[in-house]
Formats: C-alpha cells, structure tokens, sequence
C-alpha cells in the first residue's frame, strides 16, 4: 500500500475539494491517460487496486505510471465511542483529486488495449474518470 514514509503532522484538517486542478492535469509520461471528472478522496487501497487491475490487463507489456499519492492522514474514532476526548487516530491514507487531475497513465499498448485497461481502473475509483489521449506535439 501506499503511504507516506514520515508526515509533518499527524492529523490533518478535512480541508475543501474546490475547484479544479490545472497542475497534473495533461498527459505529461504516457500516451494514454485516466482523468478526474469530479473531486473526491482515493484511498491507499482503491489506487492499489486500480494499479493491479490495469497491469493485469495489459498483461505486463506496457509502462504504468501512477500520478497521485496518498499523503493524507484520515482519522476515525472508534465504535461506541462517546462524543468527545479528541480526534480520533489516523485509520487510512487518500489523495485528495479535483476535477482535471491525470491519475494515470499508460504507454507501451495499443488505444483499444490501454481504454479497456482505464476502463477496468475506473471501476475501482469513487470518482468519475475520462479516458484522455496524448495530443501530438508538432
């Protein structure tokens, strides 16, 4: 799983998803990509498996990248826990994705190959995706 090795502080603030992303947002390693439509919170676990679903569809041959991490500690108290006493402990990781954001990315297959490998990705994600081509640079 994905985590991040050390952290500045333990429990972050839940924060605000406006917006859109402009940064990470263009095709910028691979030829093919897998693109946020909406904002949400990506799990550790759901890019984890997003990432196995499209290495076994193109049966190892082509290149994966993953552009988003998971560098946000999400507490949770808890069960039957009363209110109060504090925030709960951290339980999961999840990068925070605005509409715009290139997750992934994919070269090395063929376009039929590499949307039907984005297309089983994003069965895995809480966000709706696009899957977007790398415009020729000329």
């Amino acid at each position: 799983m994905l985590a991040p090795k050390r952290v500045k502080r333990r429990k972050t603030h839940k924060g605000k998803m406006r917006g859109k992303a402009y940064r990470g947002s263009r095709v910028s390693f691979g030829e093919y990509g897998l693109q946020s439509t909406e904002a949400g919170w990506i799990t550790n676990r759901q890019i984890e498996s997003a990432r196995v679903a499209i290495t076994r569809h193109v049966k190892r041959s082509g290149k994966v990248w993953i552009r988003i991490f998971p560098d946000k500690p999400v507490t949770k108290k808890p069960a039957e826990t009363r209110m109060g006493k504090g925030k709960g402990n951290p339980e999961q990781w999840v990068a925070v994705v605005k509409p715009g954001r290139m997750m992934f990315e994919l070269e090395g297959v063929t376009a039929e190959t590499a949307r039907r490998a984005m297309q089983l990705a994003s069965f895995k994600l809480p966000v709706r995706t696009q899957f977007v081509v790398r415009e020729s640079q000329l």
